[in-house]
């Protein structure tokens, strides 16, 4: 007998979309995480909260002209789709771009979402207007950042819970979708014991029992896989981004582990894209983590400039901001897993951020008052998170001479690398730019460029100034790891979000949403992301899920 009509299996953002579409239409519905009920949300809860929309009055309000054509053609200049397998990827890539054009900002908006009036301009770009990035400032930060993205959909979920729709079961860890005559017949696995570890801290696997649950329907929404190291490497592309780095930093919770792919896969689901895969580049140690090997993104400005771990700068399009990809294969080519950013103090109080919503308390508040004392009358400094990782942060050297930077550099580094005087003179070919409006220094052109959007200016982008002028310190340099996040491939799956096999035919009962899914159809990105897709797309697919007529 079944016990629900669906079962979700992850309690993230994809997970409790699906959930709360499902019980809307009055089906019932069983949600099952390994973790316990306080880490209702998962990953989405730590991030910044932005979301890639198109067209919004916020944009309009900061003079970006944005349209779904000029989106179009960014997407697909980033995707650069080239196999056969990405016609599903396609399809979603262009159902999404439709949603976020469209119907996304209205439905989220009565949902009780809001965003903050400053529209960020991320992933820049590679240098051509048909490759990769975004023409203009797409990203629109969630008032409250993730926790403000997950509150309205686990209220909703709740609400449902109160109503005797959805019925939470935590701790409870799926081992196995059970399939009869090749059709999802329910979902069996191990219940663990009851942990009260903090919110993304690592928690017990003790078993205490086991559970077997039947239902016609299994979503699987359960994340991806970069709290893995060991299956990161697995994947790696080492053909297309050279090899795998030696030391890595997490930017999600040990529970991002990936468990649920070989799972589904058993059950016949079929992962496309598994090579595809999204890692930061400017990635610091947390100097008080809460997950293991937890590293923080720096989100920077155009700025600082941008060193290998020998000292030599990096040529455009590796510039803060711009090519994550480009700029990873880049750095990995030099036989280093590491690289180094070089700025002042002027640069980190205008244009360091950090992601997640724990480093962004102001934002996270949905308070103006904190806001404006965090970033408008913060007293000269940067704010309160990044100044602690200027002090604290392991990877951060502070100076008042550059020798004495190099120094601190070559002593976290363990190693004579990088040479003052060579570092010097690059250095100074930059600031010999500045005295003019005019340069071809194309990392200053970048700068001026940026600082014609008045939302760059205003909060964003430092005044262009030489870095050796001791009245723009203290110097800073930063060491920046390769920080795991996001895996691009996924489960294979139509517009409804099923799960389709290695066949190509949909596989009964089964769907697959959010990252597991490569955020739908399998990899809707392609090789690259313009940011505010991830969060975006474990709405947009789980959405689906829960709307598929298919569950009936």
């Amino acid at each position: 007998m079944d016990q629900a009509d669906a079962i979700v299996v992850g309690g993230g953002l994809s997970g409790l979309t699906a959930a709360a579409e499902l019980a809307d239409r009055g089906k019932s519905v069983i949600v099952l995480d390994q973790e316990p009920r306080h880490f209702l949300g998962g990953q989405a809860f730590w991030s910044l909260g932005g979301l890639f929309m198109i067209d919004t009055p916020e944009q309009r309000r900061m003079g970006i002209k944005d349209s779904p054509e000029l989106a179009l053609n960014d997407w697909m200049g980033s995707a650069q789709f080239d196999r056969p397998e990405d016609a599903m990827p396609r399809k979603w890539a262009e159902a999404y771009l439709d949603f976020a054009a469209g119907d996304m900002r209205p439905w989220l908006h009565k949902m009780g979402h809001r965003w903050f009036p400053v529209v960020g301009w991320a992933e820049r770009g590679g240098s051509f207007a048909d490759g990769h990035g975004n023409s203009v400032p797409r990203f629109h930060v969630t008032w409250g950042t993730g926790e403000g993205i997950v509150e309205q959909f686990a209220r909703r979920c709740l609400e449902h819970e109160k109503a005797g729709l959805i019925t939470f079961k935590f701790r409870h860890q799926v081992d196995r979708i059970e399939m009869e005559n090749g059709a999802a017949k329910g979902v069996s696995g191990t219940v663990l014991a009851d942990d009260t570890a903090l919110r993304g801290h690592p928690t017990n696997r003790d078993v205490v029992g086991d559970f077997s649950l039947r239902s016609p329907s299994v979503i699987v929404t359960s994340g991806g896989i970069g709290g893995n190291f060991e299956m990161v490497r697995k994947v790696w592309p080492t053909d297309r981004l050279g090899p795998a780095p030696k030391e890595m930093v997490a930017g999600v919770p040990a529970h991002v582990d990936g468990r649920m792919i070989a799972i589904s896969e058993t059950a016949g689901g079929h992962v496309i894209n598994g090579d595809r895969m999204w890692h930061y580049t400017e990635g610091v140690k947390n100097w008080d983590p809460i997950w293991p090997a937890h590293g923080i993104r720096i989100l920077p400005g155009p700025s600082s400039m941008w060193f290998d771990a020998t000292g030599n700068r990096f040529a455009p399009p590796n510039l803060p901001g711009f090519d994550s990809m480009t700029s990873l294969r880049e750095i990995l080519s030099t036989g280093y897993d590491y690289s180094w950013f070089v700025l002042t103090q002027k640069i980190i109080e205008k244009e360091f951020a950090l992601s997640g919503s724990e480093q962004n308390p102001d934002l996270t508040s949905k308070k103006w008052l904190e806001v404006i004392k965090a970033r408008l009358l913060s007293g000269g400094g940067a704010p309160k998170p990044v100044e602690a990782f200027k002090e604290k942060g392991e990877d951060f050297v502070v100076a008042n001479t550059l020798e004495e930077l190099v120094q601190g550099m070559n002593n976290i580094a363990e190693g004579d690398l990088i040479d003052a005087d060579k570092l010097r003179s690059q250095i100074e070919a930059r600031d010999s730019q500045v005295d003019n409006p005019f340069t071809k220094d194309a990392q200053l052109m970048a700068i001026h460029a940026a600082r014609n959007y008045r939302g760059d200016r205003l909060v964003r982008v430092a005044k262009p100034h030489k870095i050796l002028d001791p009245k723009n310190g203290p110097l800073i340099a930063v060491k920046l790891h390769v920080l795991t996040r996001k895996t691009l491939g996924g489960l294979h799956t139509d517009l409804d979000s099923r799960m389709i096999g290695a066949d190509g035919h949909v596989v009964p009962g089964l769907f697959a949403a959010g990252e597991v899914a490569g955020f739908g159809g399998g990899g809707y990105h392609g090789y690259n992301a313009l940011e505010g897709t991830f969060l975006g797309g474990c709405i947009f697919s789980g959405r689906n899920a829960g709307r598929s007529k298919s569950i009936a």
